[in-house]
């Protein structure tokens, strides 16, 4: 099985701009694109830049989270501040997540990756813990020698 860890943490809060995932949620293909499409917007257009302004550290937060039946995501950062353009405060509850790290060529590359073994490999075999919903989230944490490093952060449950 892929090198995970469960941890401990305590509750955190996210704040975030998000927008919402059309595609069916077996649409990896369509999801990922409505990710990507969104996350240039978000660079681009300086939405990022306001985020991390206020943000407590360097962590980049790529938060997927069901919200009144719709399949949300959002950039976000920690942070104690909101901003009126901000769309949702994102509540981490205290308790056990899985945690995957890895990294990729790009922060997409990263974020799918992570959630290819989380959710692809990761949980289907989980014998002990369960991911029972609950908002999760990639953690874009830095770059080093040119790729870009993180974790994915799921809460779950013992079984």
């Amino acid at each position: 099985m892929t090198n995970y860890t469960l941890e401990e943490k305590d509750s955190f809060t996210v704040l975030g701009i998000g927008t919402e995932i059309k595609s069916h949620y077996t649409d990896f293909a369509g999801i990922n694109k409505e990710k990507a499409d969104f996350w240039q917007t978000v660079s681009q257009d300086g939405t990022l830049d306001t985020l991390k302004a206020v943000a407590t550290n360097d962590y980049i937060f790529a938060v997927n989270e069901a919200v009144n039946n719709k399949m949300m995501h959002y950039a976000g950062v920690m942070t104690e501040e909101t901003l009126p353009e901000a769309s949702r405060i994102i509540e981490f509850p205290k308790g056990e997540y899985l945690v995957v790290k890895g990294e990729g060529n790009t922060a997409d590359e990263l974020s799918n990756k992570l959630a290819g073994i989380a959710f692809g490999q990761v949980l289907p075999e989980a014998k002990d813990f369960a991911y029972v919903g609950g908002p999760n989230t990639t953690v874009e944490m830095g770059q080093r020698n040119g790729v870009v490093f993180g974790e994915m952060w799921i809460p779950v449950v013992r079984k």
